[in-house]
C-alpha cells in the first residue's frame, strides 16, 4: 500500500501529528490531485482552538481528521468517467462539497445545499459526515481527492501559492458579484486591511469599481491598501471621523453603492451598523465575515430607502474560474500577496505564527513534501 504525509488533528486544541496514511483512490468521476500550496488560513487555529465556543453548529468532521481548506496544485490521476481534465493541469481544488441531488443542488445553488460542507475544514448541516467520509483527505497532506466539478484550472501565471489564497478571494468576488459591483459604483469595505477585506478590494479594482472606501483598524496597514491605487482608494482608520459623513466627502456627497462587511466573529455589531449606514438609497449591503454578534437593524428606515442587508457563502466552482481568468488576464493582481511558506513538517509551528501576520498581505502557506 502507498502510503503519503499527512498532517492530522486528534483532539481539538492539540497540535496536529504528523502521521503516513494511505494514498487516495480516486472514484470513477473523482480526480487525485498532489498538493502544492495549502493555505494556512487565518481562522483554521480559532477553529482548532476555540470551536466549541464560536462555531457549536457547524460540525466538525470525525476525528483524527486531516484539515486544510484551500488547496493548488497538479492532477497527479484521473477516474475512468472524467472528462475534459488531464494529468498534469493545474488546479486550484474548491472544498465546497454538496449532496448533488436535492432541490437547490440540482438548480446549480451548491451553497444553498442543506448538506454543504468545507473539505478539509467543517460543514454547514447534520448530512456533512458523509461527505467528509467521501472526501476525507484536507490540504494537509501530499495527495488529495476531489470531485473532477470541483477543479478551477490555473492560468499558467497564477502560482500556486496564489492559487491556494482563491478561498478568501473567491469569497469575496461572489459577494461584489451579488450585488452588481463594476464601473460607476462605489464599494466601502468594513476591514479591508484583513484577508478577506483586501481579496475585497483587489476583486473590486478587478471588476472596475470607479471608488473603493475602507476601514479598518490598524492605520499603518491601511496606509498600504491605499497605496495600492490611490487615485481609486480612500481609507479611514476606524472611529477617526463619522464613517457615513466621511464616506460622502470622498463620493461626491452620496451614499455608497455597496458595503462589504469582512469583520470577523469577535467584532462588534455597531461597526456593521456604521457601514450600512453609509449606504444610499437602493444601496445593498453584504456580509462575508461572520460577525457573531446580531446587530439592532431600522428595517423601517431600510424599506424606505430600499436597502438590502444579504449575505454570502463562499463562491461556485464557476465563480472561482471567472476570477482565476481575471487573475490570468492581469486585471486582478496578486502580486501584493506577501507568501510565507512552511513545509508540511512544521504545520504547528506555522499556526503560531500567525498572529504575527502583516494583515490579509500575509499569505501564510504551507508546502507538503514532493511525492
Amino acid at each position: 500500500m502507498r502510503t503519503m504525509l499527512a498532517a492530522r488533528l486528534h483532539d481539538i486544541g492539540k497540535p496536529m501529528q504528523l502521521e503516513q496514511v494511505p494514498v487516495p483512490e480516486p472514484r470513477p468521476t473523482d480526480v487525485v490531485v498532489e498538493v502544492k500550496a495549502c493555505n494556512v488560513v487565518p481562522n483554521l487555529s480559532n477553529v482548532l482552538a476555540t470551536y466549541a465556543e464560536w462555531f457549536p453548529y457547524l460540525p466538525l468532521p470525525k476525528l483524527p481528521a486531516i484539515f486544510g481548506l484551500d488547496s493548488a496544485g497538479v492532477v497527479s490521476e484521473v477516474g475512468s468517467e472524467v472528462t475534459a481534465v488531464e494529468v498534469g493541469d493545474r488546479v486550484y481544488v474548491n472544498p465546497g462539497l454538496s449532496c448533488g441531488a436535492c432541490r437547490a443542488c440540482r438548480r446549480g445553488e451548491d451553497q444553498n445545499c442543506d448538506d454543504y460542507t468545507f473539505m478539509g475544514y467543517f460543514a454547514f448541516g447534520t448530512g456533512g459526515q458523509r461527505l467528509f467520509d467521501a472526501y476525507p483527505y484536507g490540504g494537509l497532506s501530499q495527495y488529495l481527492t476531489s470531485p473532477q466539478r470541483n477543479l478551477v484550472k490555473l492560468p499558467d501565471t497564477v502560482t500556486f501559492e496564489q492559487g491556494a489564497r482563491f478561498g478568501y478571494l473567491g469569497t469575496a468576488y461572489s459577494a461584489l458579484r451579488k450585488t452588481g459591483a463594476g464601473p460607476g459604483r462605489t464599494v466601502l469595505i468594513d476591514g479591508i486591511s484583513g484577508t478577506l477585506g483586501l481579496g475585497a478590494c483587489l476583486n473590486a479594482l478587478a471588476l472596475g469599481v470607479t471608488r473603493i472606501l475602507g476601514t479598518g483598524r490598524n492605520a499603518a496597514l491601511l496606509e498600504d491598501v491605499e497605496a495600492i491605487a490611490p487615485d481609486r482608494i480612500h481609507v479611514l482608520p476606524a472611529g477617526a471621523a463619522p464613517l457615513a459623513e466621511w464616506a460622502r466627502e470622498h463620493n461626491d456627497g452620496e451614499g455608497v453603492d455597496i458595503v462589504v462587511d469582512c469583520l470577523g466573529p469577535a467584532a462588534p455589531a455597531e461597526s456593521m451598523l456604521d457601514a450600512i449606514g453609509t449606504l444610499r438609497r437602493g444601496g445593498v449591503a453584504v456580509d462575508i465575515g461572520g460577525m457573531m454578534e446580531r446587530p439592532a437593524l431600522d428595517l423601517f428606515s431600510m424599506m424606505c430607502s430600499q436597502n438590502s442587508v444579504i449575505g454570502s457563502l463562499w463562491f461556485s466552482t464557476g465563480e472561482a474560474q471567472e476570477m482565476a481568468d481575471l487573475a490570468g488576464s492581469g486585471a486582478l493582481d496578486l502580486s501584493v500577496l506577501e507568501h510565507h511558506t512552511f513545509p508540511l513538517e512544521q504545520i504547528n509551528e506555522a499556526l503560531d505564527d500567525l498572529p504575527s501576520r502583516h494583515g490579509g498581505f500575509s499569505n501564510y502557506i504551507c508546502i507538503p513534501p514532493s511525492a
